[in-house]
């Protein structure tokens, strides 16, 4: 496979030191910039986020002396240094859509992991094994951005990645009506319980605009390119409500859900156990073999073990069970930081990578 050069705007924050120990030694991507805001422009990467660094492997050797660039005035300097960018910074949502087109408009294709393009109607969300053929949306906003390299795609919000793979496999029996209560950690803040001490012993039953975004993310997920845009997807209705608690990393989801045909528990567990998607298919390096994993009734699916499963890339499923008011509930797990976020963002540019939108 070529080998690519690649940025991360972004460094400092806890998604961007993610995405740098993920790329570390990463097959295809080698890591040739960083870039951060202008307070910390011209600072090495250890000077700007070593005291900050907060994940539990130590900063990449080769990273620590590289100079950061500032994220907003070197987009230029830096679209000719790279391939593609990942994006991961933390800034109002139109300044983060401002910069991104910035970055496409300079023929630096860009992989985000902000909300701020989620639902422009030409930008592909992907979950890389449920909607990879949203790609091929890119030709339409390269001819409405003017570009022949750049382009902007995204990854879903974290809160619907545990329990949206789980539910896809299962459309083909009519999904009617979604009920996710989700128990999001405080990595998905871009805290650690050093910083956030207060959320020890504690659980804040509002994450302000996550509920929006898990009830209509999936549906743009599950939509359909028509002409020159993603349409969403109509069914089905979903409702959440998203609590932070004192977790580290993993988000978890109480799913209810009804069916048009309903199916059995065995067809359900069958489906979960046989899905493959285009990543597997491909074996892109960050793919996971399995990606549904399910865990019987007295097992323990956030347990620890289970939120790392395949390198956190997997999703873990448990207690599927009937219900009286819907069909069936279950619950599942996904690791927030990396199959959430910085992993999910991974494993789509190496999608995008093996269908050549970076060449």
């Amino acid at each position: 496979m070529k080998q690519y050069n690649v940025g991360i705007i972004g460094a400092t924050g806890m998604v961007g030191q993610r995405f740098a120990t993920l790329l570390e030694n990463h097959p295809w991507f080698n890591v040739k910039v960083l870039a951060a805001s202008p307070r910390s422009a011209g600072q090495t990467y250890e000077q700007a986020a070593g005291s900050r660094w907060k994940m539990a492997v130590p900063m990449p050797a080769a990273m620590k002396d590289m100079v950061l660039m500032d994220a907003t005035s070197d987009i230029e300097k830096i679209a000719g240094m790279v391939d593609f960018c990942f994006c991961a910074v933390d800034m109002k949502k139109d300044e983060i859509k401002a910069l991104e087109e910035a970055y496409a408009k300079a023929e630096c294709p860009i992989v985000s992991n902000n909300s701020a393009h989620r639902f422009t109607p030409d930008v592909p969300m992907v979950v890389p094994e449920i909607n990879p053929e949203h790609i091929e949306i890119i030709k339409a906003q390269r001819e409405r951005l003017g570009t022949k390299r750049g382009f902007i795609a995204v990854k879903s919000n974290c809160s619907i990645q545990s329990y949206v793979p789980a539910l896809h496999p299962l459309r083909k029996f009519g999904l009617k009506n979604v009920l996710a209560c989700t128990y999001q950690a405080i990595s998905g803040a871009g805290k650690n319980f050093e910083t956030w001490p207060e959320m020890l012993d504690n659980l804040i039953p509002y994450i302000g605009g996550e509920e929006e975004k898990s009830e209509q993310e999936p549906l743009k997920v599950w939509g359909e390119i028509k002409g020159n845009e993603i349409v969403k997807a109509a069914a089905p209705n979903i409702t959440t409500q998203c609590l932070r608690v004192p977790v580290s990393d993993g988000h978890t989801a109480a799913v209810f859900v009804s069916f048009e045909n309903k199916p059995s528990k065995e067809e359900i567990l069958k489906l979960w156990a046989d899905f493959k998607g285009v990543p597997q298919e491909l074996e892109l390096p960050s793919a996971p073999k399995q990606f549904i994993h399910y865990f019987e009734e007295n097992d323990r699916p956030q347990a620890k073990l289970d939120r790392n499963l395949e390198g956190g890339m997997a999703v873990s499923t448990g207690r599927l069970r009937e219900d009286t008011q819907y069909d069936y509930k279950f619950v599942c797990l996904s690791h927030n930081t990396l199959r959430g976020a910085a992993g999910g963002g991974v494993l789509l540019a190496e999608l995008l990578a093996a269908k050549g939108y970076f060449d």
